[in-house]
């Protein structure tokens, strides 16, 4: 059952500040890296129907963040972020500003400096607490105005349902950690009809069934369309191997092409040999989840190899 969310957000306009805390049901490493890694912002910091574009980022102290924030109409509203300060997955800070497309910041609307502080809950939740510093009142008034507090807070839940969804596609039904190879598929929101189709050419049955995104954590906040998409379903295949699928819709932040739809999925027996896998096969490569402990009880990563295969590495605590 998901911990209740904190969420605080308090204008202190003696000191020309905005607090806001906020908490996540996921673990610090996960959060850190929704906050951090451009592919996990493009998908939750505009308020929908909104979206934002990186331009480029380079998280380092010094480095920037470009970005826009574009328009249903596909009208681009430029930003940056300078990042001052980072201590990884504690905190980072730097500077906030509106800007045009070059870059240059437009000094007619206020900038803001930002402090950011990611403390653990626990195994399985992290607080995010945001200081936002002005320079003057006027300038906290504006962006008030402007609706930031509905907009920031709207971008919130995005990353609510982004890891609520993202990391739940990822966890197998499995009863034992015994060895297997296996093979996972994302679909843009066809995945009910490959599967019904594999399943009429090699006359198995589905494991555990069909799971549906209304099972999911936050399936409230879902579109009735969505919730019934599949979130998971695994279909034995010839020789003890298993196809597994998803749903993976672009109204969630996901894009599905050639090439990076399929991932092979390696469940070792030990942690060990989890370990020894992905720190081998990744090398030369991208790692797009380090390997780490799950909420779900398993230990599991993923990344792209060198020669651009997409890889799985879920051991299960059993």
């Amino acid at each position: 059952m998901n911990k209740a969310i904190l969420f605080n957000f308090d204008v202190d306009k003696a000191n020309k500040k905005i607090k806001v805390e906020r908490s996540f049901n996921a673990p610090l490493d996960l959060v850190w890296a929704a906050w951090t890694e451009a592919d996990i912002l493009d998908q939750w910091w505009a308020p929908k129907p909104y979206r934002v574009e990186t331009m480029s980022m380079d998280f380092r102290e010094g480095g920037r963040w470009f970005y826009a924030m574009v328009s249903p109409e596909n009208e681009k509203h430029w930003c940056i972020f300078d990042y001052e300060t980072i201590q990884p997955e504690k905190m980072y800070a730097g500077k906030d500003a509106f800007c045009d497309e070059n870059g240059v910041i437009n000094t007619s609307f206020p900038s803001t400096n930002w402090t950011n502080n990611f403390a653990e809950i626990d195994a399985d939740s992290t607080t995010v607490t945001c200081e936002l510093q002005f320079k003057a009142l006027e300038d906290l008034e504006t962006l008030v105005k402007m609706g930031f507090k509905e907009g920031f807070t709207a971008g919130l839940e995005n990353l609510d349902q982004y890891i609520s969804t993202q990391f739940y596609l990822r966890k197998q039904k499995k009863p034992d950690n015994r060895n297997r190879v296996s093979y996972y598929v994302n679909f843009p929101g066809n995945t009910e009809e490959a599967f019904n189709f594999y399943r009429s050419v090699f006359k198995t049955e589905f494991v555990n069934g069909i799971q549906r995104f209304s099972e999911a954590p936050g399936h409230e906040q879902m579109d009735e369309a969505l919730k019934n998409m599949i979130i998971h379903v695994e279909l034995p295949l010839i020789g003890g191997h298993i196809l597994m699928g998803t749903d993976a819709p672009k109204e969630m932040g996901f894009t599905v092409t050639s090439g990076n739809n399929m991932h092979i999925n390696v469940e070792p027996a030990t942690r060990e040999e989890a370990t020894r896998l992905f720190n081998e096969l990744s090398v030369g490569g991208n790692v797009t989840m380090p390997l780490q402990d799950m909420f779900w009880g398993a230990y599991f990563g993923s990344f792209t190899d060198q020669f651009g295969i997409n890889w799985m590495i879920n051991h299960q605590n059993i």
